[in-house]
């Protein structure tokens, strides 16, 4: 390891030098703030003086996330002392076994049961099951046996803050991390990022804070982010859509049927939702299909990047209809947690790259009137009561989700 350490990264690299950790130990805080970074090389210090003979576990949301967030970077700090294999979901840090594994619902608590580990690492713990981190911390049964764990901040009634951050009886070390604290980002880039989040997103991934999410979600959308189709054709003229998808959401008895057309220009910089469909009625399965091939092939012929249909997973039968019914590639959406896809939208929204066509009625008061619902106690919950639109954000959501790393460059 030969990049340099932020004075709070010292302080928490220290801690494993001196035996200073816990059984438990959370690095939480704002984004960018080092304690990813850092996090790691603990774990690697860490596990390079525990027993060659032990069993060790690395954890994330997925594997995906997994590699992405913390495996691809530990093969650029340890060097050749770390290698891993997803396929056979195993990796080797200083000679140590490391078993991987993803931890995306209630059920993945089975995939380590049985399991005598001596220390574990986990990414993003905050949104893990509750399930399989209380089956994890039993498993970590060896003598000396250590977690050490990242998080960002969530809603304060989150099982992670209720029942392990404020337990004061359990030997827990909570390190606390703020933007201020990674001394080596650019003014430029903080000022930035600073932008970006507004509101309850502001407040845990800005300041470090467990805030609870209240009131207006998208405080600052407006009619600044309303453009007219003249204005929307001007802007396309001048930097031509790359590629565009559409989403689609299907109502129930109590909501409606909802198509969102979004198209990203050249390093998904601006995003602009082109057109909308929206049906209350909820007729029949067939005028569904009909209205979603009629709206897919107008889209087609006036935007020829259309790339996909993104669609609500729910509806299997109606989705293999859609593939019948249109040439175009018909996906099923990837339904990120509702708290991701509407920081995703805040963020866009914050940073002026949000371009919503004034032909999207629908939508635009959407965006005005969702609110969070505040007798949702432990996790962010969107009012989902029957008063506000929520099918037309669901469908702009799914068309949107795939792109994150490519909008935010993270």
């Amino acid at each position: 390891m030969s990049a340099p350490l932020s004075p709070k990264q010292a302080q928490a690299l220290a801690l494993v030098k001196s035996g200073g950790l816990r059984r438990i130990n959370i690095l939480e805080g704002s984004v960018r703030s080092g304690k990813t970074w850092i996090s790691m090389i603990m774990w690697g210090f860490w596990v390079a003086g525990a027993p060659r003979n032990g069993a060790y576990l690395m954890a994330g949301k997925t594997l995906t996330t997994l590699r992405r967030n913390v495996l691809e970077p530990m093969c650029g700090i340890f060097g050749d002392c770390f290698s891993y294999s997803l396929s056979r979901k195993e990796g080797s840090l200083f000679g140590r076994k490391i078993y991987l594994e993803g931890a995306a619902n209630a059920q993945s608590e089975s995939k380590i049961r049985g399991m005598t580990l001596n220390g574990a690492y986990c990414d993003e713990l905050s949104i893990f099951p509750e399930d399989f981190f209380a089956m994890l911390l039993s498993r970590l049964s060896a003598e000396g046996a250590k977690l050490i764990a990242t998080t960002n901040p969530d809603n304060p009634g989150h099982w992670l803050k209720r029942n392990y951050l404020d337990n004061k009886a359990l030997s827990l070390l909570d390190l606390k991390f703020t933007l201020e604290d990674n001394t080596f980002l650019p003014p430029e880039y903080v000022r930035s990022l600073k932008t970006e989040f507004t509101g309850v997103f502001y407040d845990r991934f800005i300041l470090g804070n467990w805030t609870a999410a209240e009131g207006r979600i998208y405080e600052d959308f407006s009619q600044k982010c309303v453009i007219s189709p003249a204005e929307l054709r001007q802007r396309l003229a001048e930097s031509p859509l790359i590629t565009s998808v559409i989403g689609v959401d299907y109502g129930g008895n109590k909501s409606a049927s909802a198509f969102v057309h979004t198209g990203f220009d050249a390093g998904f910089r601006n995003v602009y939702v082109l057109s909308e469909h929206y049906d209350p009625r909820n007729s029949s399965a067939e005028a569904l299909i009909d209205a979603f091939k009629g709206f897919t092939d107008e889209e087609k012929e006036r935007f020829p990047v259309l790339s996909a249909a993104c669609c609500d997973s729910a509806e299997q039968l109606l989705i293999k209809s859609f593939r019948s019914a249109v040439s175009l590639e018909v996906k099923n959406a990837l339904k990120k947690q509702v708290s991701t896809r509407i920081n995703m939208v805040n963020r866009l929204i914050s940073a002026g790259r949000l371009h919503v066509s004034a032909e999207c009625p629908h939508l635009i008061d959407a965006l005005n009137s969702a609110v969070w619902d505040e007798h949702s106690i432990h996790k962010d919950v969107r009012l989902d009561d029957g008063s506000t639109n929520i099918d037309s954000l669901d469908a702009f959501e799914y068309s949107i989700e795939r792109f994150e790393r490519e909008m935010f460059h993270f």
